[in-house]
């Protein structure tokens, strides 16, 4: 074992979720949605401030609507092809390995592409406001 790493250098146990876990989350609420779309929480904490962790897999032509967090969100493209979208900009797409950074209170959806479906690790930083669906 590496200095500092064993038992009692942490105060919780590390939790491992596989790859197979990850990509089968539970439904997402469909009054924010196109079509389906899940999610598999990673890691949550709510003080100080809320943050969010999340596996989130959306199907071919999915997306979310329109949205904000207060503190921003990071995406990270672990499958599939999609887009992100800043509101009354055009779409940009997005792949396995690319990374999203959304600022505090910037309006924007993401989704699949048309041809398969995407998943991405999200992390929400602050409360989501869900806003119109929008139109891409």
């Amino acid at each position: 074992m590496q200095a500092g790493v064993g038992a009692g250098f942490y105060d919780h146990n590390v939790k491992v979720t596989t790859r197979s876990e990850a990509l089968d989350g539970e439904p997402m609420d469909p009054a924010h949605f196109t079509g389906p779309a899940s999610s598999h929480p990673l890691h949550v904490t709510l003080d100080p401030n809320p943050v969010r962790v999340s596996v989130v897999r959306f199907e071919a032509g999915t997306r979310n609507h329109w949205h904000r967090h207060g503190g921003g969100q990071v995406l990270h493209v672990v499958e599939g092809e999609g887009f992100v979208q800043l509101h009354g900009e055009p779409p940009q797409r997005i792949r396995p390995g690319d990374t999203v950074s959304t600022a505090s209170g910037e309006v924007h959806c993401h989704g699949a592409g048309p041809d398969g479906p995407m998943a991405h690790v999200a992390v929400s930083i602050g409360d989501t406001t869900w806003l119109e669906p929008g139109e891409n």
